[in-house]
């Protein structure tokens, strides 16, 4: 264990710990825009710069591994001032757009400019201009409020495995995008839009549906598959328009693109909300007592006129572990035949 002194305040932290990730140890914040706790450090925003003892220039915290007895101090005047330019600098390619952004009341970038009472900027000059040219259902690119940041580049390499996109370009010109700026095609799992600080990456599902204010949070689990991942449904009256996970529930933040965008089916006027029983060849809504009871009665009359095997069981991967055990229990133990599948396939 090595020991670090951080703002007056000692802590043992084990080796290989950041100078930032000790610091949340202690309760001390230290701004940052392009960290994530489950990416690689980057050092790309430079918020996050610190003094430690015996060097004679800020470091970034977010790299700097923590060695024994350090003592860092995280806010002086100097270090704030530089901070403030950093964001400053930021700020002046970027569009002053937050009323009708997305990301607005949800913005890293957007927070730490009220935190550092930037009103106006002092730098002036080109700003770069990109048009929005994506041809896909899901991502919405809004180049102009990129960062450049990497989060979006480091979660689709280290955690979806993709790489769909990369820095291309140099200095000024610098950006993110797909192989030769086409269209994303991708899994669009949406994960860069989960990490992403800014207004940059966003859902087009839900422009325009509802931001922060009146917005309902309901926790609840994906429908979609037996993992059972944790997701929270963003509820705008009475209807859905977001779905997002908290990176504290098991599967880390992480969602699939039919977790994070296929949710339209929830307000569908299509969906079947009453179980329906084919009369005369038309089919007509029943209760759920009346279907249960005709299923029952048909499987009596096809077992003792056919036999058990003349019955089979399909089950549904968007069932739990524990339902589909069930199922196949009342297929085996009740009815009495090994005719049971399921629908996962790859």
């Amino acid at each position: 264990m090595l020991k670090v002194t951080i703002d007056g305040k000692t802590i043992e932290v084990p080796a290989g710990t950041t100078v930032l990730d000790a610091a949340k140890m202690l309760d001390i914040p230290i701004p940052t825009l392009c960290h994530h706790p489950k990416l690689t450090p980057f050092g790309g925003c430079r918020l996050c710069i610190v003094e430690i003892k015996g060097i004679p220039r800020p470091v970034t915290s977010c790299t700097t591994p923590v060695s024994d007895n350090m003592e860092v101090t995280t806010s002086t005047p100097q270090i704030e001032d530089l901070r403030k330019t950093v964001l400053e600098l930021i700020l002046s390619d970027h569009p002053n757009d937050c009323m009708v952004c997305e990301k607005a009341g949800d913005c890293t970038l957007q927070e730490l400019a009220y935190f550092y009472g930037i009103r106006e900027n002092r730098f002036a000059g080109e700003r770069r201009i990109y048009t929005k040219k994506d041809g896909n259902p899901f991502l919405e690119r809004d180049m102009e409020k990129c960062i450049l940041c990497g989060r979006c580049v480091k979660v689709c390499d280290e955690v979806q495995g993709v790489g769909a996109i990369d820095f291309t370009y140099r200095g000024f010109k610098s950006k993110i995008c797909p192989p030769y700026e086409k269209d994303l095609d991708c899994e669009f799992c949406g994960q860069c839009v989960a990490v992403c600080p800014t207004g940059a990456l966003t859902g087009k599902q839900w422009a325009h549906k509802g931001r922060q204010k009146d917005i309902k949070e309901i926790d609840t689990i994906c429908p979609y598959c037996g993992t059972g991942c944790n997701i929270t449904l963003h509820v705008s009256r009475n209807e859905v328009i977001r779905v997002t996970s908290k990176e504290d529930t098991w599967n880390e933040g992480w969602l699939c693109v039919k977790g994070r965008f296929g949710y339209k089916f929830i307000n569908s006027p299509d969906r079947l909300k009453k179980p329906l029983i084919k009369k005369n060849g038309k089919f007509e809504e029943a209760s759920w007592d009346e279907a249960l009871d005709y299923i029952a009665t048909r499987l009596n009359e096809i077992k003792a006129k056919h036999g058990a095997d003349a019955i089979g069981g399909l089950s549904s991967a968007r069932c739990t572990n524990e339902e589909n055990y069930l199922f196949q229990k009342l297929i085996r133990a009740a009815i009495g035949t090994n005719n049971i599948d399921h629908c996962a396939r790859l």
